[in-house]
């Protein structure tokens, strides 16, 4: 299963030629992330990945310029490793025909009041496992992971 989040383009997203410049993808992917991540997470009262997270790689490949507009893209989301400390998600910014971007971020939780990584939950590794991937898109096009 993938997350799906209706990303809006600003004004100020652009560059001097008319594309969305390349750093304000690093800020789709982080609102998809937090939409996934947070809005997501498993039930009220839950504490899964409330202790907060830090990104430790981004991995972006470049597809195609994307223009500015009033409809919003889609940013596909899913989970492509689940490690003991870490997880990796990775996405494709896109319209039905189009990819405009396929990227990759490594998260890790963090433990805010000790200021230091910790290891996954057994329920945060149960909401995870229902957005691992094989990375494979319906047209078959593998994304990058």
């Amino acid at each position: 299963m993938r997350h799906i989040y209706s990303c809006p383009l600003r004004w100020s997203d652009m560059d001097a030629f008319g594309h969305v410049n390349n750093v304000v993808f690093l800020r789709y992917l982080e609102e998809a992330r937090i939409d996934f991540m947070f809005r997501l997470a498993p039930g009220d009262g839950s504490p899964s990945f409330s202790g907060g997270s830090v990104v430790a790689r981004h991995e972006i490949d470049y597809v195609r310029p994307l223009v500015h507009r009033h409809e919003p893209v889609t940013i596909e989301s899913w989970v492509t490793k689940i490690g003991a400390a870490s997880l990796t998600i990775a996405y494709e910014i896109k319209d039905p025909d189009v990819t405009y971007v396929r990227a990759s971020t490594v998260v890790v939780p963090f433990d805010l009041e000790a200021q230091r990584p910790r290891r996954i939950s057994a329920e945060e590794r149960e909401f995870l496992q229902e957005y691992v991937d094989d990375g494979m898109t319906s047209g078959g096009a593998k994304s990058a992971a």
